[in-house]
């Protein structure tokens, strides 16, 4: 009788051990899957808010798209100055019309006159020319 009862014995603890070694190996791949999705959420979350997520390229795309038009505008700025300094080297009229404006000079026989405006912060001053005897 011993025989059969060591091998009830024998049996039960290979079957224990073996449901033991099943549920270890369940264990562990739960916790591997969960390793995996923990992973996963962390790399997605990093995508997104990351030094180089998401949203620092949507920041980058507006201010470049910032940055084109200001060179764009600075382009036109440029081309209207590159126009203006050829007229000041080519056209007397527009060398007048710079020191008039700009120096207040005066042709013989003209009398300069400003009108009092607001303080230097604000708009410039009229100025306008006038001959001695009274015509523009």
């Amino acid at each position: 009788m011993s025989g059969a009862g060591e091998k009830s014995e024998t049996s039960f603890a290979r079957r224990a051990l073996i449901r033991l070694a099943g549920s270890a190996y369940r264990m562990r791949r739960r916790a591997a899957t969960v390793l995996v999705v923990l992973a996963a959420l962390g790399f997605g979350y990093n995508a997104v808010f990351g030094v180089n997520g998401i949203d620092m390229f949507e920041h980058k795309r507006t201010e470049d798209r910032d940055i084109q038009r200001q060179i764009l505008r600075l382009k036109q700025e440029n081309k209207q100055l590159q126009q203006n300094i050829q007229e000041l080297q080519s056209d007397p009229d527009a060398i007048e019309h710079e020191a008039r404006e700009r120096l207040h000079y005066a042709r013989p026989g003209e009398v300069i006159w400003t009108e009092n405006g607001p303080p230097a912060s604000g708009p410039q001053p009229a100025v306008s020319f006038q001959h001695k005897d009274g015509q523009p």
